[in-house]
């Protein structure tokens, strides 16, 4: 068991280490460059285009999604824990500059995600029972051809597997830990229940997911086009209720984060050990797994779409980073900094979590009231999450094994929700995280032979629009 321990560490440390973060971030970079920086000069355009189209009733046909659907499908997936602990951890660990190395990586995060929906729509095909199917294996398998269809199916294995922890155990693991959290709020002794507590927790969420997975695509995008907004709405709302009331502060913390990024001992002394490279390590890695650019998982959902025109679609990868990362992490950030409970605490592994941030709310909404909010929050982002990599590991089995094993691996799916809510199951989150980091690798090796496609689609899209 320890050598199995230590071998994941170290893969672990390389796919989430500064090697792969500049392959990631260079991928994008170089997609930008390419398109023209697509995702600047046509920004307007994909606003105007997608969440300007939020309330345009659309129709889906058998086996497809609405656009929005799709979009809310893959922030279902994409908005989860990593939003509010994940983020908190960066800053703590990182630094204030942390911050600004996690825009970097989405800005350009918008281009490598609107690249992959664009070749999943391009490359999609239907499965038995008429739905669309595609993501990182499709295009691999149907734009580079037959010598290439074994990447397409080391995908799958890596997705198939990964969903269990990113997109399971982890997110359910924190969803009973703020149940935990609300209920010693307000009865110190429910501490006594917390293993009850888990248990209650786990079931009541797998049963809900069980029934929205049974009902396939459609089902999971008729929830997520409704819960999506609705969490992110509340998230949002109460984020900028703390950063107004603490507005004084807001013009220092942004000079914490410029300043942090170059010279991150300047803003939290040298005692803390905080360098440039463990900014920006911590900074482009949680913004990498926060809105999932590169790694191939969002494509999936977008591939369902009723969309027929790849870059329309594409242009909701774009919005996609965007609302993920540049709004709700930095809504985050400026909880933590503005409120200043991570003051004095720089480098403290134990407080690079959702306890930080529950302090941060707290400090306008109290105590209570702060740690029900960030549990609702918890709640509603970690179910999400589940709902939508249910799909992502549903369609990654399929693909390897065909319909046959897709209820098989969605009971799987659901029993491990239950299991990952009251058992110890870190070693299995542990090689998850690890397999979803290297989910990235067959996928930007397909990006990046596919990139003459995006770039000629985008080109031929945007010329046609200005005749």
């Amino acid at each position: 068991m320890d050598a199995i321990i230590q071998i994941n560490s170290a893969i672990n440390g390389f796919v989430w280490g500064p090697v792969m973060l500049v392959l990631l971030v260079g991928t994008g970079l170089y997609l930008s460059i390419s398109t023209g920086f697509v995702q600047f000069r046509k920004f307007g355009y994909a606003m105007k285009n997608t969440i300007g189209k939020v309330f345009h009733k659309a129709e889906a046909g058998h086996g497809e999604i609405t656009p929005f659907q799709a979009v809310t499908t893959a922030l279902a997936a994409t908005v989860g824990t990593g939003n509010i602990a994940g983020v908190t951890g960066a800053i703590i660990l990182g630094g204030p500059g942390a911050v600004f190395w996690m825009w970097i990586s989405a800005l350009v995060g918008m281009c490598t995600k609107y690249a992959e929906v664009l070749l999943a729509v391009k490359y999609r095909e239907r499965n038995e029972n008429g739905e669309w199917v595609g993501g990182p294996m499709y295009y691999i398998k149907n734009g580079l051809g037959k010598h290439f269809k074994w990447l397409g199916t080391v995908f799958a294995v890596l997705g198939a597997i990964a969903a269990f922890g990113i997109g399971n155990i982890s997110q359910i693991n924190s969803i009973a830990d703020s149940v935990n959290q609300v209920a010693q709020a307000f009865n110190p002794a429910a501490v006594d229940a917390k293993s009850t507590i888990a248990l209650v927790t786990g079931i009541v969420i797998a049963i809900f997911v069980g029934l929205v997975v049974i009902g396939g695509v459609k089902r999971i995008g008729q929830v997520t086009e409704k819960l999506v907004p609705f969490m992110a709405a509340i998230y949002i709302v109460c984020a900028v209720i703390v950063v107004i009331a603490h507005a004084g502060t807001i013009p220092a913390v942004f000079g914490m984060i410029f300043k942090g990024a170059f010279n991150p001992s300047a803003v939290v002394g040298g005692a803390a050990g905080i360098t440039i490279r463990l900014a920006m390590t911590k900074g482009v890695g949680r913004g990498v797994f926060s809105n999932e650019a590169g790694l191939g998982s969002a494509p999936i959902a977008h591939a369902s779409t009723s969309e027929r025109d790849p870059v329309k679609q594409g242009l909701y990868g774009i919005f996609e980073v965007f609302m993920d990362t540049i709004v709700i992490c930095t809504l985050t950030s400026l909880v933590v900094l503005c409120s200043g409970v991570a003051e004095g605490h720089w480098g403290e592994g134990a407080l690079a979590g959702a306890t930080t941030t529950i302090a941060g709310f707290s400090t306008v909404f109290g105590p209570k009231f702060g740690a029900s909010l960030l549990a609702i929050g918890l709640l509603l982002f970690a179910t999400s999450t589940i709902l939508g990599w249910s799909l992502y590991g549903t369609r990654c089995i399929e693909y390897l094994f065909g319909h046959k094993a897709v209820k098989p691996y969605q009971l799987l799916f659901v029993v491990v929700i239950v299991l990952g809510a009251v058992a110890d199951l870190t070693l299995v989150w542990d090689i998850s995280d690890t397999l979803n980091g290297l989910m990235a690798i067959p996928n930007l090796i397909g990006l990046l032979l596919l990139s003459p496609v995006v770039i000629k689609v985008t080109r031929d899209y945007f010329k046609a629009i200005k005749k």
